[in-house]
């Protein structure tokens, strides 16, 4: 059996000794539900905090990190849309690979990217409790820690019409929170906020110049930007359980381009104008900051509130996207049949657990263990996966696309600029990498996630020999 007609298995997965037992997923997400994940992926925890070190670090020119980065992604997904609209599958990019490159790239690629969900989850969980325990000190970090799993690991074991729901309410929150915050700094910057003094351009170009710490302190933002917009290949995960996956995938990943320059571009660009870069905290969140200058009541507990939703979003995410991950590998052969078993309502329950027992090891590995150690290797060996994500979806969209050449057919979404714009975002990833090297503060995440790169390519490689050559 070819690669390809194995890929398909997954739209049914057998169970173990009993095929067709398994019912398989349900295309029970809507079109409503569909955008919101698209939003929700793109809008994390990163943006409300994570800008902050950035604009401190790279002053106003932090938008042209925002801006290179953007691009980069914007045309990943544009890549990724050109192979998820012809051929709508759970597994995605993993599918694909399976595909295009064969059985091995699927195999690693798959279990990386679940690896890094699985990782998330628990940060996010730790993330979650140390926020709700300062939001009610009378909660036990780690209490909320765990109840965010339970809580969060039932809503996706009820049906994922459940996961579509809360997702959609989390990314609602959040679209509400930046527009407001939009709407506010526009009329700050516009002189139409009373009691508000317009900044003009002092905070732009008279506080050291628009680069005050130099345009190398860009390069070293361009990671940590680049980071931020993990997530934004969630809705492709979630296509394969869409009512109208090819539709919603188009629809979604096409509004990815508005998204990035509204939401993050905008808010970013509000942020340099009102606030001076050295008060951009490390840490602390650069919306509450400018939202306190503002005069805006509890800014602070707003934004503790809003940054807790993103967390808990993107916990909720990670349970979803790395189960159904899981579910794929094991329907291509490529991971215990166990996890490709699903209930008559479509869940597959023993991958949802599994994901759920990862992230509560990982958070676990922060809490009860004497040493971070563990947990500092979970985290940065995983970090650096999402930088091999892109490059395994470059690589294969060009194969895909000289495959459809040479046989005439005709593919409804395409990436522009074939094939110059596909090398040229892999020269982009392949600087990437360089840059992660030569920064010392990157180098040893990039290390370990080449460490657990090497290992599932080796799995991979042995996989696909196991397949071609099977023991008489």
């Amino acid at each position: 059996m070819t690669d390809e007609a194995t890929s398909l298995r997954r739209a049914r997965p057998l169970a173990d000794g009993d095929p067709g037992s398994s019912p398989g997923l349900r295309a029970a997400l809507g079109d409503r539900q569909m955008s919101m994940i698209a939003i929700g992926g793109v809008i994390g925890a990163g943006l409300f905090v994570g800008t902050g070190s950035v604009v401190n670090k790279a002053g106003p020119a932090s938008l042209v990190a925002y801006v290179v980065s953007g691009l980069l992604v914007i045309l990943v997904m544009r890549m990724l849309a050109e192979l998820s609209v012809a051929a709508p599958r759970t597994g995605s990019f993993a599918s694909y690979a399976t595909r295009e490159l064969g059985s091995w790239s699927g195999l690693a690629i798959g279990w990386l990217y679940a690896y890094a969900w699985c990782v998330t989850v628990g940060v996010e969980a730790v993330i979650g409790g140390g926020l709700l325990h300062g939001l009610v000190p009378a909660i036990p970090a780690w209490a909320a820690a765990v109840a965010f799993m339970v809580v969060l690991t039932a809503s996706n074991l009820v049906a994922v019409r459940a996961y579509g729901e809360v997702e959609f309410w989390f990314a609602l929150v959040k679209v509400i929170a930046i527009v407001g915050f939009l709407v506010l700094g526009v009329l700050a910057i516009a002189g139409l906020l009373p009691g508000v003094e317009p900044p003009g351009g002092q905070n732009l170009f008279e506080r050291g110049g628009f680069a005050p710490n130099g345009w190398y302190a860009v390069l070293p933002a361009l990671l940590v930007v680049t980071f931020a917009f993990n997530g934004a290949e969630v809705v492709t995960i979630a296509a394969g359980e869409a009512k109208r996956p090819a539709e919603a995938v188009r629809k979604a990943i096409r509004s990815t381009v508005v998204r990035i320059l509204v939401f993050y571009i905008g808010s970013v660009a509000v942020i340099v104008t009102l606030l001076p870069h050295a008060e951009a905290g490390i840490t602390d969140s650069p919306y509450s900051a400018v939202l306190d200058r503002l005069g805006i009541p509890h800014a602070g507990l707003i934004m503790d509130i809003v940054v807790l939703v993103a967390v808990l979003s993107c916990l909720n995410s990670g349970i979803y996207t790395a189960s159904r991950m899981m579910f794929a590998l094991a329907g291509n052969g490529d991971a215990p049949r166990l996890l490709a078993r699903s209930t008559s309502a479509g869940v597959p329950v023993p991958a949802v657990l599994l994901v759920a027992l990862a992230g509560l090891i990982t958070a676990g590995a922060n809490y009860f263990v004497s040493t971070g150690a563990v947990f500092d290797f979970l985290v940065d060996s995983s970090g650096s996966v999402i930088i091999l994500l892109y490059l395994c979806i470059a690589a294969t969209q060009l194969r895909s696309r000289a495959r459809a050449a040479r046989e005439g057919r005709s593919l409804p979404v395409r990436m522009w600029g074939y094939p110059y714009l596909s090398w040229g975002v892999i020269a982009a990833l392949v600087a990437l990498f360089a840059l992660l090297a030569f920064d010392p503060s990157t180098r040893r995440s990039l290390l370990l996630t080449m460490a657990v790169a090497a290992v599932a390519v080796t799995a991979g490689v042995l996989r696909q020999r196991r397949k071609s050559h099977p023991a008489s």
